[in-house]
Formats: C-alpha cells, structure tokens, sequence
C-alpha cells in the first residue's frame, strides 16, 4: 500500500485535502504533538483544529497496523508456498481488517476438522468433482465425507464470508432472555428478560447494558437471522463467482442439476451456514457492535469529563475544605490562595456544635478564608446548613470579619486520590481523609489542575465506563485531558508534576525534572530556563514553552500564549509602533493598531498573526468562563425534602445517550430522561446540556425506596409516574485531630466574643 493511497484514503474519510493530511503526517512523525500541530503550525495543515488532527491520527494508526498484519499474512502464506501474484494483489488492494482476514481464512493453520478427517479418508476426489459439476456415484456415506470438504470450501471463500457478516450487520436481532434458573430476586436487567432490537438500530447504551447482563449470568443474548436467504444469497455467489471463474454462470446451474451436484452443492452450502459461517460472523459482529458501543460510551465519557476539566475555577482564593463525616466527624483542611496546605483539624457538628461552630470561626478569621469548600457526600447539605448558620452567627457578631462564600463540591474520585502514589507523594504525613479534605478544597479552586491527578475513570462522568475496552477508554481520556490542559495553559511556577506531564512535549520523568529544578533553585524566571532542566532538548522546548505561563516574568510574552519562536516577530511589530513589547502588551488600543498583512511570511499566515494579536491584547487568558457557585434550596437537603411538583435548580454532572443527572442537593442525582429535557424533540442529551451547566428543573417523580428520582426540564412537564436513577458521594472516616498547622503556632477554640 503506497503512502500517496493511504493518505488520499484518510482525505476521503477525513473531509480534509490529501496535502492536510500529509502535512499532518510528516509532522507527527517528527515527533510533534496534536495540541502543538493544532496551536502552533496552522499554516502547515491548513488551520485544521484538534479534532480533525486526532482522526487522522487514528486513522494512520489504522493503516500502520493494517500494513503490519498485511506483512505477517503475506509471509505466512509464502511460506506455505501457496502464495500467488493474484492472491498477493487481492491482499496489497484490501483496506479493511475483516476483509484481510477473510482472505487468509484458507491459509490460516486450522485444527484437525471434519474436512481434514475427510480428505485423509481419500474423499477429496469425489469432492473436486461435484465442486466441477461432473458425473460421480457414491453412497450417502461418502457423500457426507465430500460435504464436508465442499463446506469448508464454501467458508473460505472471502466473499461469501463477507456475505454471511454483512447480512448479521444488518438484518439481525438481537435477542436477550433471562438465563436458566431465572433469578429468584429482582434485577436490573429485568427489561432484557424477553428482548430484541434489531442490531443495526440498538442504541450502544441498551446493547452494553445487555452484555453487560450477560457478562455476569442474567441473560443468555444471541443474534437471530432468516436462514433461508442468506443461504440463497451463498449458493447465488457460488455460481456467480467462485464455480466458473472466468467462465460466467451462464448454463452453470443447469449442467449441475443434471448432474446431481447441484443438490449436494446446496446441501454443503447450507451445512457450510449453519456450522462454519454463521457461528463465527455472528461472533464478528457482535465484537464490532461491541466496539460500536464502546466507541460511543467513549465519546460520552469524554464529552463528559471534558466539560468537568474546564468547569470554571474559583481561582487564587484561600480555602477552608470540609469532608463531612457523622460518626467520625467532618475533617478541615485550610489552603492557602495558591493550594498550599495550611492545617487541618476535625469538627463533629452534630455532636459537638458550639465547638465547631468556634473552629469554623477562628479559622476563618486567622486564615481569612474566602471560600468553603464542603463535599457533597454523605451529610454534605448537612454541614453546609450548619457552616452557613455559622458565618450568618459570624457576621451579626463581628461585621468586620469578612464572610467566606460556601459551596457544594462534587466528591467523587476524591477518595481515590487520597489512596494514590501522587496523594502519599504530596502528602505523605498525612492521613488519607485529610488529603481528601485537601483535594476538595483545591478542585474549587483549580479544578483541572486537581483532577488530572485522579483516574478520570473514578470522577464518576461516564457511562457503562466499567464495561467498555480499558485501553480504547484510557487512550481517549487521556487525549482529553491533555487537550483540556494545554488548551487552558499551566503556571510554570506553581504546576505539580502530575499536571506538568500532561502538557505537550514533557514526559513524567521531564516533569519531575522540572519539579526538582525548580524546588532547587527557585522559580523559573523565564521560559528559556527551561534549557536548564536536565533532559529537556529543543524538540520537547519547542513543543511545550507555548502551553506553559510564567506571570511576573522579564519578558512578558511569557505569560501568554505566545510562542517563543515568535517572539522576534512581536519584537518587530513593537518596533514599527514605537513601543516596547511590555508596552505593546495588554495594551488593546495599540495592538488593533497592527496591521497583520505586513507580517505575513513562510511559515506565519493570518490564522498565526490572528493568534498572535488575540494574545496580545489578553496575553495568558483563560478560556474557561466565570465561577457561579450552584445555588441549591436551603430546604431540601435529602430525598424525603423532594415532593413532585417542585421546582430547583440543580447542576448537571453526567450526560449519557439516554438522558443528563443532576444533582439537586440531595446526595442522590436525579434523571432527566432525554424525553424530559426540552419542550421539543432530543434525539441527543449533548447537544441539549453538558456537565456543569446550571439547570432549571421540575421534580415528576420520586421513588424513596429505590432511592430514585425523576426531573424535567420543561415549560409545563407531566407530574407523576416518573422514576430515575443516581449515586452518592464518596465514604471516608478518620480519627479526630486537633487543628495542626502545617507552619506557625496553632490556635485554641475560643468563642466568637475572643475573636
């Protein structure tokens, strides 16, 4: 397979010219990045954005491996010496891998087989002539040893393998029954105990929820097809193409009916069907439709967490983080305005209330927290109740002491976290329950830079996660997260490693580099410091200065998005207005003063420019909108508070293919079917809502015993008969401490009138 066709092929599939895709190519294999190709070389490939750059490197990764199994295929047959000119073009002409491997199935090393069986019983004659349409006499007995030679024929032949998959692609069922003994309790699966869909239109949710109950013994599944055609269709191709080759059918059938071999024909053909073909492509598409849908949970996983990564951050505000607990109490964290851990103590509000309500206080007033920051796991509205009656008891008393704002924040995978490698690496004196304090209150502040340390598999935003492909979900999440993170920029100076590696061009051994050249020897000053670090070369400066941020810098291009490659270039336009660059910068009126058509040349086109003076005018801005922290009802903190009829505003944190969660303030995520989420038709949640987004809803029903409950989001919903679905936060427990600080003295609990 010639590059030229593959690239033409990637192209077609693509949308985009064939000179895109080469572009594309060549500077993938030299080593660049997406996130760079796309930011940093648009003129190269034409201004193609992330998305498009990502497909065609998935697809010369497809090709790159069909050309390897191409080779091993070629050699194997070679080596049988079965390996013709045509057979050897058929296979240089083949694109697809299913296809490729129908070609090898006559030459694949099979076990011993009725057909083997037959041939080494001498029946191999009497096959070859019913396969030629001529005269034979034989007894019932060797014609069943013949058929089975004529059947393993017919299911080698590529095209009417290819046949027998199409035709269970797309006119199968699938058919799902309970499992013999039923289940004596109820199961989830219970819709599924007498099912079928056909196969072409089964949404990938439905289909993984019915593996997923086959996985584990509820359900028997298979795929259903009428027989009959397929089998016509078989023996219609057998006269047609594989019989007379170069012949034409022409008289065909006729001369092999009057020889009685039309009849075994049809007989091996069906026997062909029934024990060879059908079994093994009804195994192929249900693989692919597997696929299918892991795909598409995939590609809503990955939605998902892509809105969670650039969900607004608070910013550079101190932080007091509580991990609400009953019996073992709720454990404090306080983080300084850039993350740094300060302390930690633990609050039993229930037990012990006028006692946490002073820590709260003083705390607050010592630290001069601006924000609180309270998990929303098991007594989060609780506790947040309680830290609000608290500041309001705070402020009546000392108006001076300025009031923090207190916000719910979503717990999960931060128990996950608090047992990992970097958690013990950051942390490692402290207990596991106050590091998930410290995650908590830092995802408020940053939540990017806080969630790229957990498995984002443990964030709790897909759908069937735990059911699709480890390496097809790991590979997109991390592509996601990647591009989420060089998309917004990193702070040079303040980044932890985990967040360092995930930027374009640095491995985990570069960021750690990084890390300990900067605890050694202080900030970077510069980006050009950067040369300094030990193992850093100019290919891995070229592909992540841009993405990394150094405020406060020398030169303050560093700060932007700007690349130092074109720092000259800003140099020069500076010049021309008779300014300084740190003039030039941030300063709009100037900057609209450019006129980018002067500097156009190899290499930097008008997306480039455009790009340039964008930065320029907000150098280092985030993309990622305004903190509002979701405001939940103050009377309605657990599931007994919700009654049908009532309108809330809740936050949405997960969007499937049949409907979005939102969490409503009562530790159970209620379900807003796709049918209920807009006075008009939905065939897709995602182009409705997305994680994170604010949303205006009406309870139509709640179901207390299975914990469920059942939203709309429309003008004038339908009350009742409603049921939905959801989960609660992460668990964790600890021994109380007093409050420590990480530095400095500590303080005692005096009341409010000792502040």
């Amino acid at each position: 397979m010639k590059n030229e066709q593959v690239i033409a092929r990637i192209a077609g599939e693509v949308g985009v010219g064939p000179n895109q895709v080469g572009a594309v190519s060549r500077l993938l294999a030299e080593g660049s990045t997406v996130p760079f190709i796309a930011r940093y070389r648009k003129e190269a490939h034409g201004n193609l954005d992330e998305v498009q750059i990502g497909k065609i490197q998935d697809r010369l990764g497809y090709y790159t491996e069909l050309e390897e199994r191409k080779a091993a295929i070629l050699k194997s047959i070679d080596e049988q010496g079965k390996l013709t000119d045509e057979l050897r073009g058929r296979i240089a002409d083949c694109w697809q891998k299913s296809a490729l491997e129908d070609l090898y199935q006559p030459y694949k090393p099979k076990r011993r087989t009725r057909a083997q069986v037959a041939k080494e019983k001498g029946f191999e004659p009497l096959a070859d002539a019913i396969w030629r349409g001529e005269p034979f006499e034989a007894a019932d007995e060797d014609l069943q040893y013949a058929r089975d030679i004529l059947a393993e024929r017919i299911a080698d032949v590529a095209e009417i393998r290819g046949l027998v998959r199409r035709a269970f692609a797309t006119k199968s069922v699938v058919k799902s029954e309970v499992a013999s003994p039923k289940p004596t309790d109820p199961t989830k699966f219970e819709q599924y105990y007498d099912f079928s869909e056909p196969v072409k239109t089964i949404p990938s949710h439905r289909y993984l929820a019915i593996r997923r109950g086959q996985k584990e013994g509820v359900l028997w599944v298979r795929l259903e097809l009428d027989k009959a055609p397929v089998v016509d269709e078989v023996i219609d191709v057998l006269y047609g193409k594989v019989l007379a080759p170069g012949n034409g059918p022409s008289g065909l059938r006729a001369r092999y009916e009057a020889t009685g071999a039309a009849g075994q024909i049809a007989l091996a053909a069906e026997d062909a069907y029934k024990r060879l073909l059908a079994p093994s492509c009804e195994v192929d598409v249900m693989v692919d439709k597997k696929l299918e849908a892991d795909r598409a949970a995939v590609e809503v996983f990955a939605e998902n967490l892509r809105h969670l990564l650039l969900a607004p951050p608070l910013g550079e505000k101190a932080v007091l983080a509580i991990d609400p607990g009953i019996r073992t109490g709720c454990k404090v964290a306080m983080m300084d305005a850039t993350g740094k851990y300060l302390g930690k103590t633990v609050i039993f509000p229930t037990q012990k209330p006028a006692e946490a309500e002073k820590a709260i206080a003083l705390i607050v007033h010592k630290y001069k927290a601006e924000a609180i920051a309270v998990g929303n796991g098991t007594a989060g509205r609780e506790t947040e109740a309680f830290v609000r009656a608290t500041l309001k008891k705070l402020h009546a008393q000392h108006p001076e002491v300025r009031i923090p704002i207190v916000v719910s924040v979503s717990e999960s995978g931060a128990s996950v976290y608090s047992a990992s490698e970097i958690a013990r690496r950051e942390f490692p004196d402290l207990d596991l329950t106050v590091r998930g304090a410290i995650s908590i209150g830092r995802r408020l502040q940053d939540p990017l830079a806080e969630l790229v340390k957990i498995d984002p598999k443990a964030i709790g935003v897909g759908q069937y996660q735990h059911d699709v492909q480890p390496t097809l979900l790991g590979s997109k999440l991390d592509e996601v997260v990647v591009s989420c993170v060089n998309g917004v920029g990193v702070e040079l100076n303040t980044a932890s490693a985990p967040l360092l590696e995930r930027v374009s061009g640095l491995s985990p051994s570069l960021a750690k580099s990084i890390v300990e050249w900067r605890d050694a020897n202080g900030k970077f000053g510069s980006r050009d410091d950067l040369h300094k670090v030990k193992g850093l070369g100019p290919k891995a400066f070229e592909q992540c200065a841009g993405f990394l941020r150094i405020r406060g810098a020398r030169n303050p291009l560093d700060a932007s998005a700007v690349h130092p490659e074109r720092y000259a270039l800003v140099e020069r336009m500076a010049g021309d207005l008779g300014l300084g660059v740190g003039e030039l910068v941030g300063n709009a009126t100037a900057v609209k003063r450019i006129d980018i058509r002067k500097y156009i040349a190899p290499g930097v086109g008008e997306p480039t420019l455009k790009d340039i003076v964008s930065e320029l005018i907000k150098p280092g801005r985030d993309p990622r909108q305004t903190f509002e922290p979701p405001k939940f009802r103050e009377d309605v903190t657990k599931i007994e508070d919700v009654r049908e009829g009532m309108k809330l505003e809740g936050v949405v944190t997960n969007v499937t293919a049949f409907g979005a969660f939102v969490d409503i303030g009562v530790h159970q995520d209620g379900l807003v079917h796709v049918s209920e989420l807009s006075d008009g038709f939905v065939s897709d949640p995602a182009s409705v809502v997305k994680t994170g987004d604010r949303l205006q809803v009406t309870v139509i029903g709640v179901d207390r015993a299975r914990g469920r409950i059942s939203l709309s989001a429309k003008s004038k919903p339908t009350i009742g008969g409603g049921s939905g679905g959801g989960g609660s936060g992460a668990r964790r427990s600890g021994p109380r401490t007093s409050f420590a600080p990480a530095s400095g003295s500590g303080f005692s609990c005096n009341p409010f009138a000792n502040l």
